[in-house]
């Protein structure tokens, strides 16, 4: 996967059958160092296991996972937070050349029971007022909020004074198109649509006593 040229200088460097691992990091102000070994596949799939603790159950965790479960405050950027030894020293993710082989892809879509699988993130969505024709956004983090969404989308005639978050008017400026942009993606604020952020249909989403067609066939035709 890499030459001995490229990994020069990486402390605690293993290589395997399908893929290298390398003692990796993360630094919270409040917690300090958080230790982990760090597997990098051929198929561009990292791995982390944990060893903040002799009992942690950290195992086989994502990089935004590992990030998390390290307490690292603000921000998802693992790709800063995260560090490896490299003679002696603190050295991010991204100024090494195990990015090199990193494919989103095959992370986003791994199957494994991780953290990140079991939360299910909704982006952002806009709505136009039947009456101003301006865009108003609904954050879909919870699944109280993605009811509101969801009815507000049904609705025939919906307007900008039926806003749940504040009381507005159609007199109210819209977002700017600059801001428009970031829509809750954890993976990038500039997301325009992936596995993480897109959600298809889930009991988060979708709801029994809805009478609309989009739920009433997500109910009928989701597994158990």
């Amino acid at each position: 996967m890499f030459t001995e040229e490229e990994l020069k200088g990486m402390d605690s460097f293993k290589r395997g059958s399908d893929f290298i691992e390398v003692k990796c990091g993360c630094t919270s102000k409040k917690y300090g160092d958080t230790i982990g070994k760090l597997r990098v596949f051929t198929n561009g799939q990292f791995l982390i296991s944990c060893e903040c603790t002799s009992t942690c159950d950290g195992e086989r965790l994502t990089p935004n996972d590992f990030e998390k479960h390290s307490g690292r405050e603000g921000t998802r950027k693992w790709k800063k937070h995260i560090w490896v030894f490299m003679k002696n020293k603190k050295v991010p993710l991204w100024r090494t050349v195990l990015l090199k082989y990193y494919k989103h892809a095959s992370n986003g879509a791994n199957g494994l029971s991780t953290m990140q699988s079991k939360r299910l993130v909704h982006r952002d969505e806009f709505i136009c007022c039947s009456r101003c024709n301006k865009e108003r956004r609904f954050r879909l983090r919870t699944a109280e909020e993605c009811r509101i969404y969801h009815d507000a989308l049904n609705a025939r005639r919906w307007r900008c004074d039926n806003w749940p978050y504040d009381n507005i008017t159609c007199k109210d400026a819209e977002e700017r198109a600059s801001r428009k942009n970031c829509r809750g993606c954890p993976r990038s604020p500039t997301c325009k649509g992936c596995t993480t952020c897109v959600c298809f249909g889930c009991l988060k989403c979708r709801f029994v006593d809805c009478k609309c067609r989009t739920c009433v066939d997500f109910m009928q035709n989701a597994e158990p």
